[in-house]
């Protein structure tokens, strides 16, 4: 893939840049700016170029027309902030606004399109629509930069389709996502560990079969732990299940024991009446899930256990956390998760947070970011690279 600096002299060129900015957001507020952060470097680099640079992104999951309450004003703000300089922002994605707004950039300015999801064409699954699109984006710009790892996965017009027209480049961003996630995939240090949470196993079923034959060891916590305490046969109460995945899992568990991977599942629970965050919290075994209660965290035994399989591993990668963060009482095993890849860092490992929910416990628990080897910014695009899939907006960057 090229790069940024393989473009050339590109002073007074419109670089046309892909970003991912679906940040959180309460009400106009992002309580979350680590994607708008993470873009800073590719947009640094290339303003310090002279290049005249337009970002397109999407915020939320508009239906292809516009919502005021997915507008990238609130981004177009922060990045104002962060950049400490003007972004003006487009009121349409490829209408007169946007063309009046790129037409008035001079050298070192840049500009941010209205969130890209307002036009339909961008999602579209017939190709001459996204094509269509595309052209009238590349209309806009003489290069495209890709560097919204979170959409790599997605045959998009912004993503996939612009860079079949436009010579193109890969960003800081994306450069960093792909090596740091080969490191887990093409030849990982060993012991090599995969620690997995989040609500479905449906979600990861194809990151656990690819890394049954890969990884020494499988955690399994968050809400996916509960079909796999009933592939064993436990009752899990009122707590997330699958039931349509118990025979996936049993298959799993059967496979990674032929193959000596280790699974290691929570030994025990912390149980509530109620998916609240003052339903009073308890402590079981996970064998002995009383009826009626629902699972929302690792208990202390499974944290300390998670945490002794994580800190002498070589090459750890989380995606998904323990529990209920967001619930202080149900946070304690997502937090030992993390401060192990921390502990686990110091002794040589390298960790890779695999953006999405994981990322932002991170940071909501507090943790210092530079403790962790990568912290990827595309969750369901690390889950898919974790899988072996080909990632359109990679693919189609390599020439």
């Amino acid at each position: 893939m090229k790069t940024i600096e393989d473009l050339g002299d590109l002073r007074g060129k419109r670089v046309l840049v892909r970003s991912d900015f679906n940040v959180p957001l309460d009400g106009t507020t992002i309580t979350d700016d680590g994607r708008v952060r993470a873009a800073l470097p590719t947009l640094q680099a290339l303003l310090s170029a002279g290049a005249r640079v337009v970002v397109m992104a999407h915020l939320g999951r508009p239906k292809g027309a516009p919502e005021d309450k997915y507008s990238l004003k609130p981004v177009a703000d922060r990045l104002s902030e962060l950049l400490g300089q003007p972004v003006a922002l487009a009121t349409d994605v490829v209408g007169d606004s946007a063309k009046a707004t790129v037409a008035a950039l001079q050298d070192g300015q840049i500009a941010l399109l209205e969130n890209i999801r307002f036009d339909a064409r961008e999602t579209s699954k017939v190709d001459a629509e996204r094509a269509e699109l595309a052209g009238e984006l590349a209309a806009l710009a003489d290069v495209f930069v890709s560097d919204g790892f979170g959409v790599v996965h997605r045959k998009q017009a912004s993503v996939y389709d612009v860079a079949l027209v436009l010579p193109h480049a890969v960003g800081k961003l994306v450069l960093k996502e792909v090596a740091s996630l080969r490191k887990a995939t093409d030849d990982p240090a060993r012991p090599y560990v995969v620690v997995l949470g989040g609500s479905k196993v449906s979600d990861k079923l194809g990151v656990i079969a690819n890394l049954i034959t890969k990884a020494d060891r499988l955690l399994i916590g968050g809400g996916m732990l509960f079909t796999f305490l009933a592939a064993k046969g436990y009752s899990v109460g009122n707590s997330l299940l699958e039931e349509d995945q118990i025979e996936t899992v049993k298959g799993y568990l059967a496979q990674a024991e032929e193959a000596g991977v280790e699974i290691v599942l929570p030994t025990d629970i912390v149980v509530a009446d109620e998916f609240k965050a003052d339903s009073p919290a308890q402590v079981v075994a996970a064998d002995s899930i009383p009826d009626g209660k629902i699972g929302l965290d690792i208990g202390p035994d499974s944290s300390a256990l998670f945490a002794s399989k994580i800190v002498d591993a070589k090459t750890i990668v989380w995606n998904g956390p323990a529990g209920v963060f967001e619930f202080e009482a149900f946070s304690g095993g997502t937090r030992a998760v993390a401060q192990a890849l921390v502990d686990a860092g110091t002794h040589g490992g390298f960790t890779i947070v695999g953006g999405g929910d994981s990322a932002a416990a991170v940071r909501t628990l507090g943790f210092d970011e530079a403790g962790f080897g990568h912290i990827s910014t595309g969750g369901g695009a690390s889950l898919e690279f974790l899988e072996g899939k080909t990632l359109p907006g990679i693919a189609v960057l390599e020439d």
